[in-house]
């Protein structure tokens, strides 16, 4: 089974999918491509890449305006990650919650400094780096630092968490593009930045790079939360 999402959306899938009880794996190809994982109809699995799990999968686009899908029968096991019409809806409150957040933070990467526990550091810390460090759920964290922005706890650090991405491009690209040029391995994306490069032209080409093909540990969330900046970074 494949098509068009302006033919026949996602939601629409999934619930063809629930409820005709197929075993396999959808493989949807749209601005934040991601896949969705059924066992018997019931979604076990999926994600943004490599980054994989319930709170990646739920900060997938449910309806996304434009793309493709495919699905493919194969064995799949694993345990419901809840009743199909919780979890879905549950799917459609956080993702659209996210977009709400990220209107405020920028996306999970972004840097924060101020006063809130972990964030009290002088160089700051980037919300993702906050998730990890206290064990707390990404959106949860997410949720806490957008509320102290908006009491002016908190204040944005003109920083990102991919900055930290070592790349040395190679072949036609890497002549061609300004911003792979001046990659050679040992800079990060944040060396650019602070050396003159305007952050939109770096994430713009690390974007780009990734729609290409690029992938290296960690491209799922780096995908996901460029196009959250894209959109609401300011």
């Amino acid at each position: 089974m494949q098509g068009l999402l302006t033919d026949l959306p996602l939601l629409g899938v999934l619930e063809l999918v629930h409820a005709t009880r197929q075993t396999g794996v959808l493989d949807v190809q749209a601005d934040v491509p991601f896949t969705v994982a059924f066992q018997q109809g019931e979604i076990v699995a999926g994600g943004i890449l490599d980054w994989m799990g319930r709170e990646a999968l739920q900060a997938a686009p449910l309806l996304p305006d434009a793309g493709s899908f495919q699905f493919v029968p194969r064995e799949v096991t694993g345990t419901p990650m809840g009743p199909y019409e919780h979890f879905t809806t549950d799917w459609a409150r956080a993702s659209d919650e996210w977009e709400t957040l990220c209107a405020v933070i920028g996306s999970p990467s972004r840097y924060f400094r101020g006063d809130l526990p972990l964030f009290d550091r002088t160089e700051g810390l980037s919300i993702r780096a906050a998730a990890r460090e206290s064990e707390i759920p990404l959106f949860d964290v997410a949720q806490s630092v957008t509320e102290a922005v908006r009491d002016g706890r908190l204040e944005p650090v003109n920083r990102y968490a991919w900055y930290g991405l070592r790349m040395l491009p190679a072949g036609q690209r890497a002549n061609l593009h300004p911003v792979a040029r001046e990659l050679d391995g040992d800079r990060n994306l944040g060396d650019l930045v602070d050396g003159g490069l305007g952050v939109q032209a770096v994430r713009e080409y690390l974007l780009g790079e990734l729609r290409l093909g690029l992938r290296f540990p960690g491209s799922g969330w780096v995908l996901r939360d460029l196009v959250w900046e894209q959109a609401h970074a300011q």
